[in-house]
């Protein structure tokens, strides 16, 4: 039987990841989704000038990058936090 502890640790890993894995199928639906496979259909819009599926290909993968990392540092403190590992 796992400690109380070891429980915590195993609850943290899994929260981790599940936020991990979240944040990948995010990024993934938005820099190939978006600027791939729906690049037609958004190419009817225009941003700026441009279109749509080619602002997502270009830049809407990268801003939605560092909008990630951000998402996933304050998620881990949080979480680092909650479980009392984070630094002191």
């Amino acid at each position: 039987m796992a400690s109380n502890q070891e429980q915590a640790a195993m609850a943290y890993w899994k929260e981790n990841v599940t936020l991990l894995i979240t944040l990948l199928i995010i990024w993934f639906f938005v820099s190939y989704g978006l600027g791939i496979i729906l690049a037609p259909l958004l190419n009817n819009i225009m941003i700026a000038g441009y279109p749509l599926g080619f602002w997502f290909a270009q830049q809407g993968a990268i801003y939605t990058f560092i909008v990630l990392i951000f998402v996933y540092v304050f998620r881990m403190n949080a979480l680092d936090r909650q479980y009392d590992v984070y630094e002191k």
